[in-house]
């Protein structure tokens, strides 16, 4: 049998490595090429049979299991030169395994993404309850853990952020004080305490993380601003109060999408009748999807980057109204380009944390992660909602100047 999987994962690469090179060495110490000329090189040891088998039949979820396991050792360049090589390929190379494996988990999305209010409590626990040292190592200093915004390009990490949440208050029209804001998925708190500080909202944050909710509950204190921030550990779906804004910053791609009517649902209930809500998440280019097998299991279970076809009918049915939708290309695989790299800087410091399976697990995540952004068709997008046409100007101007006027004013600081 052993034969029989070497070739299924011989012919399988040679199906999908058509540009750049991967060079394999197999557990008998022979070598073979796949690929050639112009792109990504790198080179890989397979270490053991059982690792054939698991790559031949899951690639998916094999190839980051193995790295974390031992079964592969990376034996040219590092492993996000391997998932270069072969995330380059796989929009124009074909493994049959693969599209074997997106073709089932398209038709489980039902189950795998069926996120009720006790399973998401679970699925958040998984990747966010873990320690907030680790965090901190590797995230900005308000630890947010989302697509940063790059107008020029080159800005630090801490800028790029401080551009993000300064992008989407200028969406919310936050231009009266005293506006009242849901934060849905409020993460360590760093939006909400920004809108509050900055634009004189009073905000309430919910979050199913208890570690984030301690978290953004003694920054609130630490900030002096617990008079007019608030933090919950709330399921989106038992809000019952009306906001005059409502703000998500990475959270819809943990709601699945036989929960996208519930969510758009929520913000129209929760909404006032001149309000306006702004969403910002990941999604894809290339149309519907699944969930790479391994992303599901180790680090986002039960979650889904939607591509936008699949968002704006619950739009529509939810009674709300589409007002602005921005595509930010690139900005999140510079963002996590710097997080990977603040990770590889404070190895040491991980090390103290997590052992060393965690660490190639975290490694691998944040490289394909980049990659997928970078690479693949992934993209994040913004969505402005409202419940009248008449809560907005006619024109986007005012998200410009009311950007500009925000940006002179903390350069003036």
């Amino acid at each position: 049998m052993v034969r029989l999987y070497r070739k299924i994962l011989d012919y399988g690469l040679k199906s999908l490595i058509q540009h750049g090179v991967l060079l394999v060495t197999w557990p008998d110490g022979t070598q073979s090429q796949y690929g050639g000329g112009d792109g990504f090189h790198a080179g890989i040891h397979i270490n053991d049979n059982a690792t054939i088998r698991h790559l031949a039949l899951n690639p998916g979820l094999a190839l980051g299991e193995a790295y974390m396991d031992g079964g592969i050792t990376v034996t040219t360049g590092n492993i996000h030169d391997v998932l270069s090589v072969v995330m380059d390929n796989f929009n124009h190379g074909h493994m049959p395994a693969l599209r074997w494996q997106e073709h089932i988990a398209l038709l489980l999305r039902p189950i795998l993404q069926a996120n009720n209010a006790l399973r998401s409590k679970h699925n958040v626990a998984h990747h966010y309850d873990l320690n907030a040292r680790l965090y901190s190592l590797f995230l900005d200093r308000d630890r947010q853990y989302s697509c940063a915004y790059f107008p020029r390009g080159d800005e630090t990490l801490e800028e790029a952020q401080t551009a993000k949440k300064r992008h989407i208050a200028a969406k919310l029209k936050l231009d009266t004080p005293g506006l009242t804001v849901l934060d849905i998925g409020c993460g360590w708190g760093g939006m909400a305490l920004t809108l509050a500080r900055d634009y004189g909202a009073h905000v309430t944050g919910i979050t199913l993380s208890e570690e984030q909710l301690a978290a953004a509950r003694t920054r609130a204190a630490e900030a002096g601003l617990s008079h007019c921030v608030k933090f919950e550990l709330l399921d989106y779906r038992a809000m019952d109060r009306q906001f005059d804004r409502i703000v998500s910053v990475g959270m819809f791609e943990h709601v699945g999408i036989p929960n996208y009517k519930t969510f758009f649902g929520t913000i129209n209930r929760c909404l006032k009748p001149d309000g306006i809500a702004l969403v910002h998440s990941i999604g894809r280019f290339a149309g519907a999807g699944a969930t790479n097998s391994w992303i599901a299991k180790y680090i986002f279970p039960g979650g889904y980057s939607p591509a936008l076809s699949e968002v704006l009918g619950p739009i529509e049915r939810s009674g709300l109204i589409t007002t602005d939708i921005e595509i930010l290309r690139l900005h999140y695989a510079k963002t996590i380009a710097h997080w990977r790299r603040r990770f590889a800087a404070n190895l040491d410091a991980i090390t103290t944390i997590y052992d060393e399976r965690f660490r190639r697990m975290f490694e691998f995540y944040l490289s394909g992660s980049e990659l997928a952004f970078r690479l693949g068709d992934n993209m994040n997008f913004q969505i402005q909602l409202t419940r009248h046409q008449e809560a907005l100007p006619l024109s986007r101007d005012y998200m410009f100047e009311h950007e500009r006027q925000t940006k002179f004013a903390a350069a003036g600081d």
